[in-house]
């Protein structure tokens, strides 16, 4: 019979070893951590579809305190607990109802089959959500798949290529080690992960002695976020923020040689392609000498923000004053960090977004309900703040089909 109380015990056990881990660095374990931005009360989950307005106002709730690591420059939320999060078919993050960013993913997709002739391979995606870019990667190259998500939906998917992916609803894991891949593809997942030198760790070890495979991760770009104060690319889903320099670090001190590491999406992603190290080809590249410059970056941050903050509530305060009506434009994190920092509720009655299975639903924190773009042609809004610039010619598009024409104002 187990002890309860032995149990008990144990719990606090890992939890004690929890709190003294979250004081060293997770990439590099040093205890040279600096506290720099702190938010208290914040939605634990940005995109889980919440149905009431009720259950939206009175969502689960945690703090952030990033912490800046003085030896190898990563970022993370010191008081990040992952039992507050569930990753299921609730969670609707999907961004495959845009164009702009279905062309991005096109070209992606394009470029990583040429470069590393990925034709009749197997493809391993960790993370890939419901499947949209691993089901690319087998149809454009005619490759076999394996995608690790325990938030995928079979339903969402009517490819050909379907037939060639086995889909595992669950976090990837060292117990998965026996799939093994031709390449391995992470994308948008590594920043919820708290252990990230564990886990990069774990797929070098499952990659074992095969040297030739490659990995490919994608994460948001931490120095276009804090050098520009993305307040809103601030949220608790994403514990983990890297720039070139500790992504390239990270992967290197897990037994990766690093073949590349760039930008995209106007700056936003930050993409690493590596193999693992078995001789050291690729030494390390000018731009991941970016330590002074992330200091910078974190020490001015705080007031920084705080003017930018200061800056918004303004633009919003004189909205309703000026009898002028204005709606958000997407209701992924994005949003919801603006709108929870900001407290814009008397200014956005409304938020726009695209996917079907996000409309009706309500913002998590604040409340706003969630609607279509159609909805503008009874609303007729006088501003439309876009939560991603890089989306600004496909709203503005959209707005020219339904006859309107609001000042569109980019965060």
């Amino acid at each position: 019979m187990t002890n309860r109380g032995s149990l008990a015990q144990e719990d606090e056990k890992l939890l004690e070893r929890d709190k003294l881990r979250q004081n060293f660095c997770p990439g590099c374990g040093s205890s040279n951590i600096s506290i720099f931005y702190e938010l208290r009360s914040v939605p634990v989950q940005s995109v889980r579809v919440v149905p009431t307005r009720e259950t939206a106002l009175d969502y689960a709730r945690g703090n952030i305190l990033l912490g800046f690591c003085q030896e190898c420059g990563f970022i993370y939320n010191t008081t990040f607990d992952p039992v507050l999060l569930e990753y299921s078919s609730t969670y609707e993050s999907t961004q495959a109802f845009s164009p702009t960013f279905n062309d991005f993913a096109c070209r992606l997709a394009d470029r990583l089959i040429g470069r590393y002739d990925l034709h009749n391979k197997v493809v391993l995606e960790i993370g890939c959500g419901n499947g949209e870019f691993l089901t690319l990667l087998c149809r454009l190259g005619g490759n076999r798949g394996v995608g690790f998500d325990p938030a995928y939906v079979s339903e969402r998917s009517d490819s050909e290529a379907k037939e060639r992916i086995t889909f595992i609803k669950d976090y990837y894991s060292e117990k998965y080690a026996h799939y093994q891949a031709d390449f391995v593809c992470c994308k948008m997942t590594l920043e919820h992960i708290q252990v990230t030198a564990d886990f990069v760790g774990t797929v070098r070890r499952s990659i074992g002695d095969r040297t030739d495979t490659v990995v490919f991760f994608q994460v948001p770009n931490a120095e276009r976020i804090f050098r520009d104060c993305s307040f809103e690319d601030i949220y608790y889903e994403h514990c983990s923020y890297f720039s070139v320099g500790s992504l390239s670090r990270l992967f290197r001190n897990c037994g990766f040689d690093v073949i590349q590491v760039e930008t995209d999406y106007q700056g936003q992603y930050l993409m690493i392609e590596a193999k693992p190290a078995n001789s050291r080809l690729f030494p390390p590249m000018s731009q991941e000498d970016d330590l002074e410059k992330l200091k910078g970056y974190v020490s001015s941050f705080r007031k920084r923000c705080r003017d930018k903050l200061s800056d918004w509530q303004a633009r919003l305060q004189n909205i309703p004053t000026n009898g002028r009506r204005a709606v958000l434009w997407g209701s992924g994190s994005k949003g919801v960090a603006f709108l929870t920092s900001l407290e814009a509720s008397d200014a956005i009655k409304y938020v726009v977004d695209i996917n079907p299975y996000r409309q009706g639903t309500f913002m998590p924190g604040t409340g706003q309900e969630i609607v279509a773009p159609d909805f503008l042609l009874r609303y007729r809004p006088d501003i439309v703040v876009v939560m991603n610039a890089v989306y600004c010619q496909e709203i503005k598009g959209t707005l020219n089909r339904l006859g309107l024409a609001p000042e569109l104002i980019a965060v």
